[in-house]
């Protein structure tokens, strides 16, 4: 029998702080026997994590091309070949008679990251094509820290240039010269807190903006029309946008609105009634947000000048803009489901039909502004990500590209739903579900696979997922719970899970499981949960309060050890959570944090069987919370469960970075809950 590595404690309040000593020999020896002790105690499972990852491999067409996008002169794609971790980017000339037809005996490649990963870890951040489409500014991340190195490639010559600037954030924006570029700059806790600009041929760069207030991150972008640029400055409550104009790109940017705090607005510049306009966003008048604009050619476009287009609704939340010069497109909210709403130049307003009661949908592209089509991306639990173009001035839908998924597949073989919890304090919570037809015909519990995430305002919708279908083929169901701190059901669905309120995640969480039992979906010991970063807070207060509720659990990246990161400016991240956790350094925040944070309240009892995966360079959720929640429940805990870490030493917050290291990843989760719920032979 493997024995399980056992942390040493040491006197004082955090016994296993000594973990946190980033790249001492006795961290790491410890992190390689957690490592090891995994592997061994897996060891068994190896021939299925390798049908697992050779089942997933087969259901994904390795050799694809993207769908090409129209700019300018060029068709610009994406290519994947079998045996490449990542995507070759090209362009074409744009066929004469406006086809998506690529020309392979034209085509140029423009990057090829697997020549630039050498089988190491690699993320691209920004790919952007020079206005002129002469050059292309991309930057990478080769450790997986989200410390960007940035370059610059002569698309004629093929030289590349790499800009002599140190803690990038990857972002690179490039003005209408063609020559000059925005880019942002990290601080000690890494939060964008500078913007620069270089013109091409010098070897400095001039600072154009620092934002000393800690909670705030800068990002510059280029509006929807090509012809403005915004410096968008936000914290977790309050905002504030700078703008210039992209022809006269070293002129000074001018405030939009003064920041106030908790307004927070969004803008973008495009044509209303056919003059230029600024559309903003903002929830000055009601917190699911309203939509105002400005006339470019006022003499002012400051906030007292904003015009209201769409006023407030308390039940749909107005969630994103796009915009063209045919039509202002609105991503709303309603009910817990994402609706597009086109409104056309001069025309009445539509929403979009779609064919299924749960499902994901946004704006992809909107191509050029000038475009009568844009692009929208629609899946479901049991439909993979379509690509369908809307035809703006009569809402005529054409898919013009399906995911494929290779082998058998019948997406009518698959049932999903939306179920509805009531949580300890009656509110109805939404839950997601898919299941192959004749388990959930079969009326006994299944096994279940429940995540959850509920922080920050963001959106589970349902996706597909060609990995999920290795359990579905099994007889599991999956489910996804939409609790409060999501944003699922607008802004007050996330206010009712945060700061104060957080305690409603964790009870909204137990009320879905405590639905799908009494249902007869699942049964306790045949329940699994998942969740990660801040989804892994979510499971480790859950397995705290509900240990017996649960068989199994995966923790990713979790932000577990939230007391002690709170209490700590320095980290980065920290100060700019406070407006989402709340500042420990106030006695009444310190003891609501403390208790739930995940770590603080490790006890004596039985917990159920848990996988911890951890990233050793994440600057997000740092890869001692893992490690040190997981030594402390092996040191508390009385069951005989199997407890394991994996901490990926060459990963970030994402996981590996190639798509067959992380389809390996996703196999060993997998492997791991079929042996911990006893179905290895399903």
């Amino acid at each position: 029998m493997p024995h399980a590595p056992i942390a040493r404690t040491e006197p004082g309040a955090d016994p296993y702080r000594w973990l946190e000593n980033r790249d001492s020999r006795e961290v790491l020896d410890h992190l390689a026997a957690e490592n090891a002790y995994l592997e061994a105690e897996l060891a068994e499972q190896r021939e299925l994590r390798e049908t697992l990852f050779q089942e997933i491999k087969s259901r994904i067409r390795e050799t694809d091309l993207s769908l090409p996008a129209p700019w300018g002169p060029y068709l610009y794609y994406q290519r994947t070949s079998a045996g490449d971790e990542y995507p070759r980017h090209y362009r074409c000339p744009r066929p004469a008679d406006g086809s998506l037809v690529v020309d392979e005996s034209a085509e140029q490649l423009l990057l090829d990251p697997n020549a630039l990963a050498g089988g190491g870890y690699l993320s691209l951040g920004t790919f952007s094509i020079s206005q002129d489409h002469q050059r292309l500014a991309y930057s990478l991340d080769t450790s997986g820290d989200e410390v960007y190195q940035l370059f610059v490639k002569e698309l004629a010559s093929g030289a590349i240039r790499a800009l002599p600037f140190a803690d990038c954030d990857g972002s690179m924006t490039w003005a209408n010269d063609s020559q000059t570029l925005f880019f942002g700059e990290l601080d000690d806790t890494h939060r964008p807190h500078k913007l620069y600009r270089h013109r091409l041929g010098s070897d400095d760069a001039e600072l154009v903006f620092h934002e000393s207030d800690g909670r705030f991150f800068l990002n510059c972008y280029r509006s929807s029309s090509e012809r403005q640029l915004v410096l968008a400055l936000g914290s977790k409550t309050t905002s504030e946008a700078w703008i210039l104009d992209a022809d006269t790109p070293q002129e000074a940017f001018r405030c939009l609105a003064t920041r106030e705090e908790g307004h927070e607005y969004y803008v973008d510049h495009g044509k209303l009634d056919g003059d230029w306009a600024w559309l903003i966003r903002s929830n000055q008048s009601g917190i699911n947000f309203a939509l105002f604009c400005v006339k470019e050619s006022a003499a002012t476009p400051t906030r007292e000048h904003w015009q209201e287009l769409r006023a407030h609704d308390p039940q749909v939340m107005l969630e994103d803009l796009s915009l063209n010069d045919r039509a202002l497109v609105l991503s709303l909210r309603e009910g817990g489901l994402p609706i597009i709403e086109v409104q056309g130049q001069g025309q009445a307003s539509y929403r979009v039909d779609l064919p299924d009661a749960a499902y994901s949908l946004y704006v992809q592209d909107h191509l050029e502004f000038s475009s009568p089509v844009i692009r929208l991306r629609y899946e479901a639990l049991n439909r993979p990500a379509q690509i369908r173009q809307l035809t703006l001035a009569s809402g005529e839908q054409q898919v013009l590209k399906e995911t494929p998924v290779e082998g058998p597949f019948d997406a009518e073989a698959y049932v999903s739903q939306r179920l509805w919890a009531t949580a300890a304090d009656g509110t109805q919570v939404p839950i997601s579900l898919v299941a192959r037809r004749e388990v959930l015909q079969a009326g006994q519990p299944a096994p279940l696979y429940l995540y959850g995430y509920g922080a920050y305002g963001e959106c589970l919708d349902p996706w597909f997922s060609h990995a999920r279908l290795s359990l579905l083929e099994r007889g599991f169901v999956f489910a996804i719970a939409h609790v409060r701190g999501g944003g699922e059901l607008g802004e007050a669905w996330y206010r009712a899970g945060k700061l104060e309120h957080k305690q409603n995640s964790f009870d909204d969480f137990i009320a879905c499981a405590e639905h799908l039992i009494a249902g007869g979906y699942t049964s306790p010991g045949q329940l699994a949960i998942s969740g990660g970063s801040a989804g892994g807070l979510l499971i480790g207060a859950v397995l705290n309060l509900r240990p017996q509720l649960f068989a199994a659990a995966i923790a990713e990246v979790p932000f577990v050890d939230v007391l002690n990161t709170m209490q700590n400016p320095d980290l980065p991240l920290t100060v700019t959570e406070y407006d989402e956790w709340g500042d420990p350094h106030e006695p009444e925040v310190f003891e609501r944090i403390k208790g739930y944070a995940p770590y603080e309240n490790v006890k004596a009892q039985a917990y159920p069987a848990l996988l911890a995966v951890a990233g050793y360079n994440d600057s997000r959720v740092q890869y001692w919370e893992a490690a040190k929640w997981v030594a402390k429940l092996r040191a508390s805990k009385t069951d005989e469960h199997l407890l394991l870490l994996k901490t990926d030493l060459g990963a970030g917050h994402g996981g590996m970075s190639g798509r067959y290291q992380a389809l390996r990843d996703v196999a060993l989760e997998y492997a791991f809950l079929l042996k911990v719920l006893g179905r290895e032979a399903a």
